[in-house]
């Protein structure tokens, strides 16, 4: 009887272990829909990137599927979701930014079994409890850049850099989530320069690069601002523009490397971009679910701590006064280990605006 026992225990033993080695062993299969088509240099490229970082660790195996993203592709986005999620043979759909989630709602309410995930979009977090939403504390990624900004600013020895110490933001719609990429901007050049001004405007448009430009010209003629943030989707590639031809100002860049998707004259004047690193994010993810901890239903927020967002320290980066890398590097680290905890205006838009009026020159 005694070994009959014994027996069984191992059995028990052994296929326990074999469930264990299979739950690590899990291999997902992923479906990854672009709205639009790879080669973007931007979200689409960045997602893409990771999701090949995971199946060349043979952790997924994933198909990518272009939509197009013309206006005429739209019904073929809606249709493509319904297709992927009625075959049943993914363990994951991904989507990503503001144009999906009425599509992805509706679709996900009709297959209630299937897992989705949407990046940098949280319309409709927790409607769905087989949706995790990824988005992104902007307000990390902007103290960087308030950092960097604030300390080359007072660097006179830099080539554009005038005594006077003022920065910009040109910011899309005057909102918490503009606001919190600005609140950290402020934040972060006020850490370097304490008795910094930033001249702050809104074009609450972002496509037309015209307003962004008349925004950042006025800031750079009349206030002397030498450094230029533009936080504007595309509209705020204008105030690029400006700072390019007054001669006077340099550009940061936002979401993706901008200086891979401008003209080699806008490039070489565009000091640095705040990332949105997609790719890692997504990598994360599928770091946690493997470790047992989903978040469906939920929505996760990721800043510098789990590589959601970041800097571009290559390219222009690496001309600048090594203080003033140093000063970013710095802050990074600061930030990741619990030092430095930026504010946010998701939960505080008042003192962000607080803060903004403060400031202004």
């Amino acid at each position: 009887m005694k070994k009959l026992v014994a027996f069984m225990l191992a059995v028990l033993m052994a296929a326990s272990l074999l469930s264990v080695a299979s739950a690590e062993s899990k291999v997902y299969n992923v479906v990854n829909l672009v709205n639009g088509n790879l080669g973007d240099k931007s979200f689409f490229d960045s997602a893409e990137a990771g999701l090949k970082q995971l199946a060349d660790a043979g952790r997924i195996t994933y198909k990518t599927i272009e939509m197009g993203g013309a206006d005429s592709d739209q019904p073929t986005w809606l249709s493509t979701l319904y297709d992927v999620s009625d075959s049943g043979e993914y363990d994951l759909v991904i989507c990503g930014t503001y144009q999906m989630p009425d599509y992805l709602k509706e679709v996900a309410e009709q297959y209630p079994d299937q897992k989705y995930l949407i990046y940098d979009d949280t319309t409709y977090v927790g409607e769905c409890e087989n949706i995790v939403n990824i988005s992104f504390r902007q307000n990390d990624l902007g103290y960087l850049c308030g950092v960097l900004a604030g300390a080359l600013t007072g660097d006179t020895s830099f080539e554009k850099i005038n005594p006077e110490k003022v920065v910009g933001f040109v910011g899309g719609v005057d909102s918490p989530v503009i606001n919190d990429f600005l609140y950290g901007f402020i934040e972060g050049a006020q850490s370097v320069e304490p008795d910094i001004k930033v001249c702050t405007r809104y074009t609450n448009d972002y496509v037309d690069t015209a307003i962004a430009k008349e925004k950042a010209e006025s800031m750079i003629n009349d206030y002397a601002c030498d450094i230029v943030w533009g936080v504007a989707g595309n509209s705020g590639n204008g105030a690029a523009e400006a700072g390019l031809e007054t001669g006077k100002a340099w550009f940061i860049g936002v979401d993706s490397d901008q200086e891979l998707t401008f003209s080699p004259e806008l490039a070489a004047n565009t000091l640095t971009s705040g990332l949105k690193n997609i790719g890692d994010a997504i990598v994360w993810i599928f770091d946690q679910w493997d470790a047992g901890n989903t978040f469906w239903g939920t929505e996760v927020s990721l800043g510098i701590p789990e590589g959601g967002v970041g800097i571009v320290t290559d390219k222009n980066f690496t001309k600048l006064p090594q203080a003033v890398q140093d000063a970013v590097i710095s802050a990074k680290e600061k930030i990741v280990s619990g030092e430095i905890v930026v504010d946010s205006a998701i939960t505080d838009n008042e003192g962000a605006m607080t803060l903004r009026d403060s400031v202004q020159p």
